[in-house]
């Protein structure tokens, strides 16, 4: 007799796409707004998407189940 199923959590699903390879990816927080307070090259660092910290893995994997 199988178990419950586990949920995707929502907010994660949103916000973090896993890739061909298994890897997590996100896009990064701090270009919505006060920008113009910011360097021309950290808004443009900024803009990518990047794989998910190696410290977060284990609790962000736990937030998406089954992706």
């Amino acid at each position: 007799m199988a178990g419950m199923k586990l949920k995707s959590h929502s907010g994660a699903s949103k916000r973090l796409k896993r890739t061909g390879t298994g890897k997590l990816r996100h896009r990064q927080g701090g270009r919505r707004h006060l920008l113009t307070g910011k360097r021309r090259e950290r808004k443009r660092r900024l803009k990518d998407v990047v794989e998910v910290n190696a410290v977060r893995k284990l609790a962000v994997n736990r937030l998406l189940p089954y992706s």
